[in-house]
Order: structure tokens, then sequence, then C-alpha cells
């Protein structure tokens, strides 16, 4: 297949969609860029980023520039002009923690209204295994067109790590897989314009589907061991990240590292569409929901923590440092910080929030006061939420008399103890 002559629609311009577009685009392939959000088209159309990605705001403005991506709203007329369209959008869990597949299912009606003959449909999107068969493939076929005979349809799963996106991207092993093989190889000849990498071609579109949630599931489960073990060290007065450091020496361990829970877009996420999977086929997924149970769980003990320690006071003030759910990006999707913030609400304390990524009009829909890094460091007690750099050069001189919780392994207990301070940390309890 020739993309030279091919134009594609990117359906969803958020953390994956956009870098995607814009790398297409630098490829010199003709790209359309489908959302829903005004601003987000508009933002785009004059060549800016509206979230933080190194390297993506030039790379964005150079396309946009040169002619070769344009965004719109109309996500029907995308489906008109375009040959390869590529669903990226979010498949948020509900009330129930089941997969919500509204915008998916949204974004495939809308191509379905404009699907030719020929025309490839791949979704990126993180779905529950075989909704490509049983949702996708239905809607689009809608149009009256017959998938595998009058189109084609893939799936492939996007791999980036946020502060790294472009270089994972272009860089990082794609799997795919198709509804039939033209559907797979048409697939994979798109991601030879985007990734150096392999191309990892599977049986069919629900292993491919699998693939993402087993990688995801699989760092769920690791970090909930490793928080196990941090409560454990806890009541040993063990330091639970040089047991883990000393542990992965053995050239069979590889241990994650414990902290107040589990954010972004993905972890906390996928295990649920594997636990509902299990449901739907009556296979109990014992240790997925342990895994999820003891996640869930981290910023509640970070509240435990701070309730036995804290100093009896009126007026008690808390400072969080951090909303990010990762250090040195801006992205709060499912990050701790949200729940522990509710938490302390709930009990009237006085809450602040830092964080040298996030917008303070965005901290402060939360119910919060955003501050001045100086000016959180003075509350009675801070907790360490986020591993950002800033705060990787906090010393004992600038929390004098006051109460720090650590949740990343990131500050030296040992100083701060040596000189009086009330120094606690996840894992690490004196």
């Amino acid at each position: 297949m020739n993309l030279n002559n091919k134009k594609i629609a990117i359906y969803g311009l958020g953390h994956i969609g956009l870098p995607t577009a814009a790398i297409l685009a630098s490829n010199d392939l003709e790209v359309i860029g489908a959302d829903v959000n005004p601003t987000t088209v508009n933002n785009i159309n004059e060549g800016i980023c509206s979230f933080k990605e190194p390297g993506l705001d030039e790379l964005v403005k150079r396309v946009v520039n040169k002619d070769k991506l344009k965004a719109t709203t109309d996500l029907e007329e995308a489906a008109r002009l375009a040959d390869i369209l590529i669903v990226i959008v979010p498949t948020p869990i509900d009330k129930d923690n089941n997969a919500d597949l509204s915008y998916v299912i949204s974004a495939c009606k809308s191509i379905s209204k404009g699907l030719e003959r020929g025309n490839l449909v791949i979704i990126e999107s993180t779905v529950p295994p075989e909704t490509g068969i049983n949702v996708v493939k239905g809607v689009l076929e809608e149009s009256q067109l017959k998938c595998g005979n009058d189109f084609y349809l893939a799936y492939s799963p996007e791999r980036a790590l946020p502060n790294n996106t472009i270089y994972e991207m272009t860089h990082n092993t794609r799997i795919v897989g198709g509804f039939n093989k033209e559907s797979a190889d048409m697939a994979s000849k798109l991601y030879s314009y985007i990734t150096e990498g392999d191309i990892i071609t599977v049986k069919n579109m629900t292993s491919a589907e699998m693939v993402k949630l087993m990688e995801n599931t699989y760092r769920d489960v690791n970090i909930a061991l490793a928080n196990e073990f941090a409560l454990l060290c806890e009541k040993i007065n063990v330091d639970v990240n040089e047991v883990i450091d000393s542990a992965n020496y053995h050239p069979r361990v590889n241990i994650h590292t414990p902290g107040p829970g589990v954010g972004g877009h993905c972890i906390p996420v996928d295990p649920y569409f594997l636990i509902e999977l299990g449901k739907k086929y009556d296979v109990k997924t014992r240790l997925l929901d342990a895994s999820r149970y003891v996640n869930n769980y981290m910023p509640e003990h970070v509240l435990e923590m701070i309730l036995k320690y804290k100093k009896d006071k009126d007026n008690y003030s808390i400072a969080i440092l951090g909303m990010a759910y990762k250090g040195n990006v801006d992205d709060i999707r499912e990050t701790p910080t949200i729940k522990l913030i509710e938490l302390l609400e709930e009990l009237d304390f006085d809450v602040y929030v830092n964080d040298p990524y996030v917008d303070d009009e965005i901290i402060e829909n939360y119910g919060v006061k955003a501050v001045e890094y100086e000016d959180a460091l003075g509350c009675d007690c801070v907790v360490l939420m986020t591993d950002h750099d800033l705060y990787k050069d906090l010393n004992a001189d600038m929390l004098v008399n006051k109460f720090i919780i650590s949740t990343r392994p990131i500050l030296d207990a040992d100083e701060f103890r040596n000189k009086g301070i009330n120094f606690q940390a996840i894992g690490n309890i004196c």
C-alpha cells in the first residue's frame, strides 16, 4: 500500500492522538485531525498544542505551517475525505468499573457515514477484548459495507510514556492485529511510517487488544505487590526500597516501586477491562481484583500516616507536593492525589497544593488552594506525592519543625531524621 496519495484521519487529538497525527504529517502525509472539542481544534489549526509534551509544540507548528495537518470538529466530513481512519479516543470506566465505549462507538458511527470501499480503520483506543469484532465491526458495517471485503479493520495498541512520547512512538515496537490478513498488512505498512521499531503481527484483533491489557495489568499487579511489601516493612522498621533494590539484583526478579497509588490513563483502568471479561465468561480474576484493591487503598494509607503522626493543634495545615500522577508531567488523569484531597476534605483539613506543571486553575477546581512552593513548605505537614525533579532538592533545612511524609523514594530519610525532623515514608516508617 502506497501512502503518498492517501489521506489519514485521526479521531481524538489528546495525548496520543495529536502526536500520532503530527508524526504522520511530518512524513509528508496529509492528515486530518478530528475532535469534538472546538478549543482543541482551533489551537491545533493555529499550531498550538493544548498540553505539555517535549518537542510536540514545535512539531505541530511545523506540520500545520506546511499544510500537512488540519483539524476539524466535523467528524463525518473527516471520514468522507480520508482513506485511513484511526480512532484514538478515551475509554474511561463507569461507576461500576465497566468500560465506557461511548466515545469509541460515537467515533465509529461518524466514520461509518463517510466510509468508502478500500478504506482502512484502525482502533488504538484501549478496549476490552472482543470489542473490535463484537462492537466496532457492527457499527462500521452500518455503512452497508462488509468488513474484510469492502473495507479493512485492525487494532494496534499505543505504547508511549508521557514526557517521552515522540521518541517512544517513533522507536517502540508496535503490535498489530487485523480482522483478516489484508487488514493487518495494510495497518503494518502504516506503522512503518511512524516507528523505526519492529512491527509484530498477531493472529487477530482480539489478540492485539489482549496484549495491551496484559502489559498494563502486569504493572498494576507488580506495583500492588510492592505496596504490600511496603506495608509489611513499615511494621518491622525495614526500608522497603532498600530491600527491593537488593532483591532486584536477582537475575529473575523485577519488583516495581511502591507509592501512594497508581495514576495515569492506563494502569488504573485497563485491569478492569479484564475483570469485566472475567465476569462475562465466569472466570474469577482474584489476583486482578486484589491488586486493584491494594493500589486503590494507598491514598487512604497516606491519610492514616497523617492522622497517626500529626501534631494536635487547631487549624492544622497540610501541603501536598504534586498533583500530577508522575514526575515532570502535567497529566492528572487518575492521580492518587485527587483521592487524598477528597479524604482530607472530608475531615475539614486546610489543604494546599503545589505543582510546577499543573495550572493553578485546574488544581483549585478540586476545592483546594494552589500555592507557591515556598508557601507549601510553610504548612504544618508536607506530603510529597509526585516525584517532580523540583522536589528532589528538598532538604532538612527547608522543613525545620515540620512533619513530612514522602510517598516517593526521592529523599534521604536519614538526613531529615538526623536533624530531628519527623520524616515518614511509605515502606519506611520510624
